[in-house]
């Protein structure tokens, strides 16, 4: 069995504390998989929510999905972006 180094995780929040394995999903036949109900609880996570799915990829393959909520993804690309617009706009 190989030994996993920390340059081998492509997750950006490799290593850092309050990340952790939550539980193991199957994807079925038609692509869905299902988040388990004690996860939905704690996330809050009702019928209907919408989740971000983001990606990372290390040599040109997807190899970590992260779930955010559409509403915090929203909130992180206007912190993000929202100070880089101002610049463009004064700068007119």
């Amino acid at each position: 069995m190989r030994k996993t180094q920390k340059e081998d995780s492509c997750c950006p929040t490799a290593g850092i504390g309050g990340c952790k394995v939550e539980s193991l999903v199957s994807v079925d036949e038609r692509g869905q998989l299902v988040l388990p109900k004690e996860i939905r609880d704690r996330a809050g996570i009702k019928g209907g929510d919408k989740l971000a799915v983001v990606s990372w990829e290390k040599d040109g393959k997807v190899c970590c999905l992260t779930l955010i909520r559409v509403e915090e993804f929203t909130g992180m690309v206007r912190e993000l972006l929202g100070p880089l617009m101002g610049e463009v706009l004064n700068k007119r």
